[in-house]
């Protein structure tokens, strides 16, 4: 691991930490959010409707980082084996598990132990049996080969400095015909390199961003078929400079430079299904 993803993982991980503890606390998170600088709401706020948010305990929805609902856009069934990518709270994990019902599964995988700590609190409220968190990262995923049915994430990947193996990882677990369909905050065109330059927008989900062209080269390369971006939330010039200046970034750019420059986006693709039925390749 370099010097750079070990100082990206770290920074991450006490940003996400904190936000548990503010959630504990009785406040709220969001993300990116700080103690002086709350939530960056054009990217995080009204992912979830009142139906979705009556089928889970508050602090999972105070505790969400997201930019997206992937549980809305992913086509979950009856029984199938389900993997959330950076689970925090564990909010998509717990709607999910009510998706796939007692026949299915849920996993919830996160890397800090606030969180966790939370996910777990929040399951138990839930009173949801067909949970389990666990703790890992997601570059190194603690399943089983061909084990998940459908993995989704909420604005998580683009935190991770190694993307390639995230989605190597990704393919690997899931099942032949198996999906991935997750939430992310993608660039259009080249980013500003002080954007980029900055781990506090990094935390914040804007810097670590993939360009949407390396996206789908990224998946391609570990292995998807069937890639496909779908924009849920372009954010325009002043939505931008409210999240720059949230994040202390200096709000003094070009508007051109920055209007529909990046967005919320559900992210499609699919594992080949396999050939053969041999254990290995027919999970």
């Amino acid at each position: 691991m370099s010097t750079e993803t070990a100082d990206i993982k770290e920074v991450v991980k006490q940003k996400y930490g904190e936000a548990a503890l503010r959630v504990k606390a009785g406040g709220s998170s969001c993300c990116g959010a700080t103690a002086s600088t709350g939530c960056c709401d054009p990217i995080t706020t009204n992912l979830y409707d009142a139906s979705q948010a009556g089928q889970i305990p508050e602090e999972a929805l105070l505790a969400s980082l997201g930019c997206g609902n992937p549980t809305a856009l992913a086509q979950l069934k009856p029984g199938e084996t389900v993997l959330d990518l950076g689970s925090g709270g564990g909010i998509d994990v717990l709607l999910s598990a009510r998706r796939v019902g007692p026949t299915g599964k849920a996993y919830g995988l996160d890397m800090t132990d606030e969180m966790l700590a939370l996910a777990n609190e929040n399951k138990r409220k839930a009173g949801i049996e067909n949970v389990e968190f666990l703790k890992g990262e997601i570059e190194n995923i603690p399943l089983p080969d061909n084990s998940v049915d459908v993995i989704i994430s909420n604005c998580v990947i683009n935190l991770s400095a190694d993307k390639s193996k995230v989605l190597r990882e990704a393919f690997r677990v899931l099942k032949p015909g198996g999906r991935f369909a997750v939430s992310d905050v993608v660039t259009r065109g080249e980013m500003l390199p002080q954007i980029r330059q900055s781990v506090l927008a990094w935390v914040g989900c804007i810097a670590g961003a993939l360009e949407e062209n390396d996206y789908r080269a990224k998946l391609a390369a570990a292995g998807f078929e069937q890639i496909d971006i779908e924009p849920t939330r372009v954010y325009r010039t002043e939505d931008a400079l409210e999240f720059l200046s949230g994040q202390q970034i200096p709000v003094n750019l070009d508007p051109a430079e920055i209007d529909g420059k990046f967005f919320s986006g559900f992210i499609r693709a699919v594992k080949p299904a396999a050939s053969c039925c041999a254990p290995t390749c027919c999970g």
